[in-house]
């Protein structure tokens, strides 16, 4: 047991700093994955510090294709982390199984965890270990991606090696080779490399150890994956080229700008949908056959680290998952046909006898061609596939989904790609099997994804996040916050409706806990932008803004508000914010007449020179108001000069 709560029940496997273990967290009686590092890591301050902030920031990330951190801590010399539980394997198992996959299948992998590493890039997380070990797939069919943030752990430990890192991050970007620095384009550069082993099933450089490999990276671009195997278009060798460029100035500039390009891809190759299959033979489906003992086990069950759990634990003794047999077998004796004997066999086998057979086998005929033709139409006549419709024009894709036997009617989709007026597909998808003369919504784009402008407060939280999933975005519980609107619907949205924002991009959703006293914060001194977004989080909206002389606040900082601070208002009511419109003097001593003067007037400032002669090369040796003092607009800067 761990902490007295954690429960470990079985290996999945074994890593060179950590070990995976399937696990029950006793207290809320749910399975859990419970990654537990070297105790090399435990006495090492400067790892423990960074473990439990990279496991904070990792916590509070939510999308569906990222791994959930529930947990951290350590028990003894064993630092640990508490994570859901993926029942299924590693993408890893995955191509061990099948082999290279078809763009389709690529896309169908990439392009959610794309998504999930796009929402860490957005709240300025770099995940640096992009391999697909580190892709989880689910037997449910959903992908997903873990181990954030572990990588930069380690490497802060006193305790690690520059080549314990290398044999960590196979998939380092050259950038991290060469000065060990990352940043979201370094997971673009490791993602390219990920979907180069997708599609062809090897990676593009190979070396005797990983130092070799790593300096390839260096020194050489990625290869096309159309060189090494067929079938693999132009557009996909394209993705990968620019995503391991090896200058991050021509890469994706993160996840989201790489995931949009997939999906025009997609989009343009009419790749059809599909269910990535969880591999069947992997460690974690193995971990289930291990015996759970019946009473936890005694302090330090870590102990573990010496059982042999790699990658693919040995098989154990107990119930196996049942394999699905295709080849054909012989049948056993006792089902093979066995003659009627002479003596059963009906004696009166005349004419009359010869017509009842007759009747009797041509009713059943009938009645079997009349269940095979029912059971071919509700099977599978009355189905028809939807074709593909992306990229014609509205006219054309009805007429088109009209000549295969569909009724159509035409719905609004937001688009990073495709121009406002044209088609984005369809709904339900290309390629999906639906009944004949069934109703198919044509997608017609409007532009780029945008906050839904019809979305106001007091709205139910469904049905904003519905319409902001219509746009194309995602849409993120934020919890509650003060508001006149009612309690439990919607407070307010952040981006504001009408703002436009990439494919996929994360729209905050607040609750509304209704309407409480606020007293009004004290925002002197913040900048314009820091003191809306104090009163917003208080609760109040900034109905407008009030510019105002303040000789002791610097321009376009907050002197107050009004109602002034202090003051008690209910959530929701509304302030102005009043900001200093003061012009702080800069220094120009030393400086030549001419060059003063241009700097102060940009300034909204009056000039007046005090000098022996009338020139603008002559040196300021004076100023009145002195150095950073805080003027009105208009004000006059006396200048003294030499000579």
């Amino acid at each position: 047991m761990l902490e007295g709560r954690y429960r470990i029940d079985a290996p999945i496997a074994r890593g060179g700093m950590s070990m995976v273990f399937r696990g029950t967290d006793t207290r809320l009686d749910r399975p859990v994955a419970i990654k537990v590092m070297d105790p090399k890591f435990a006495g090492d301050p400067q790892f423990l510090s960074r473990f439990e902030f990279e496991a904070r920031a990792v916590a509070k990330l939510k999308h569906p294709s990222l791994v959930a951190v529930y947990d951290q801590g350590i028990d003894g010399e064993h630092p640990f982390l508490i994570m859901e539980l993926v029942e299924g394997g590693t993408l890893r198992e995955l191509l061990r199984e099948r082999g290279p996959m078809p763009p389709h299948a690529v896309r169908a992998v990439a392009e959610p965890v794309l998504r999930a590493i796009g929402t860490a890039h957005d709240a300025g997380l770099v995940h640096r270990d992009v391999k697909p070990e580190n892709v989880l797939i689910s037997d449910a069919g959903e992908v997903k991606i873990a181990d954030f943030g572990l990588v930069r752990a380690v490497a802060a430990a006193n305790t690690t090696s520059a080549s314990v890192i290398l044999g960590t991050a196979a998939y380092l970007s050259p950038e991290q080779v060469t000065t060990g620095t990352a940043d979201a384009r370094s997971d673009v550069y490791s993602f390219g490399l990920l979907i180069f082993e997708l599609l062809t099933g090897r990676v593009p450089f190979t070396g005797d150890n990983s130092l070799s490999v790593a300096y390839q990276r260096v020194e050489n671009d990625v290869p096309a994956p159309s060189e090494f195997i067929g079938g693999v278009p132009p557009e996909f060798d394209e993705l990968v080229a620019r995503a391991t460029s090896r200058d991050p100035a021509q890469r994706y500039a993160d996840a989201n700008e790489m995931a949009a390009t997939l999906q025009s891809i997609a989009m343009t190759l009419s790749l059809p949908p599909y269910r990535v299959p969880a591999p069947q033979d992997s460690a974690e489906h193995l971990s289930e056959t291990y015996p759970v003992p019946p009473t936890p086990p005694p302090p330090n069950p870590v102990a573990a680290h010496h059982a042999p759990a790699p990658d693919h634990p040995a098989p154990m003794a107990g119930p196996q998952h049942t394999r699905v047999v295709t080849a054909q077998r012989p049948r056993p004796d006792e089902y093979a046909p066995h003659p009627v004997p002479q003596q059963n066999r009906l004696a009166g086998s005349g004419e009359h006898a010869r017509r009842t057979g007759l009747l009797w086998v041509s009713i059943v005929t009938a009645l079997t061609l009349l269940v095979g033709i029912g059971g071919w139409w509700l099977g599978v006549g009355r189905y028809t596939a939807v074709p593909p419709i992306a990229g014609m024009d509205s006219e054309r894709a009805v007429a088109v989904l009209e000549e295969a036997g569909f009724e159509t009617v035409l719905r609004q989709k937001a688009s990073d790609t495709i121009p406002v007026g044209g088609v984005v597909g369809t709904e339900p998808t290309a390629g999906s099997r639906v009944t004949k003369s069934s109703t198919v919504a044509v997608l017609i784009s409007n532009g780029k994804p945008r906050v839904p402008e019809n979305i106001k407060p007091g709205d139910s939280i469904s049905a904003t996040n519905e319409a902001i999933r219509d746009m194309g975005l995602q849409p993120i519980d934020s919890g509650e916050t003060p508001s006149t609107a009612p309690k439990g619907s919607l407070a307010r949205v952040d981006p504001a409706p009408g703002t436009v924002l990439p494919m996929g991009a994360q729209v905050k959703v607040y609750r509304s806990k209704g309407s409480q006293p606020v007293n009004v914060p004290d925002v002197r001194g913040k900048t314009a932008e820091e003191a809306a977004e104090a009163l917003t989080t208080a609760g109040l909206t900034v109905r407008d803004t009030r510019v105002q002389y303040d000789k002791s606040v610097e321009g376009d900082k907050a002197i107050g508000t009004d109602p002034a601070v202090g003051a008690t208002l209910q959530s929701g009511d509304s302030v102005t914010l009043i900001v200093s419109s003061a012009v702080t003097v800069p220094n120009v001593m030393g400086k030549s007449v001419g060059s003063a003067r241009d700097k102060l007037q940009q300034l909204g400032l009056r000039v007046e020179v005090k000098s022996l002669t009338d020139s603008d090369s002559s040196l300021v040796i004076g100023q009145v108001p002195g150095i950073n003092t805080n003027v009105e607009a208009g004000s006059v800067v006396t200048l003294t000069a030499l000579p």
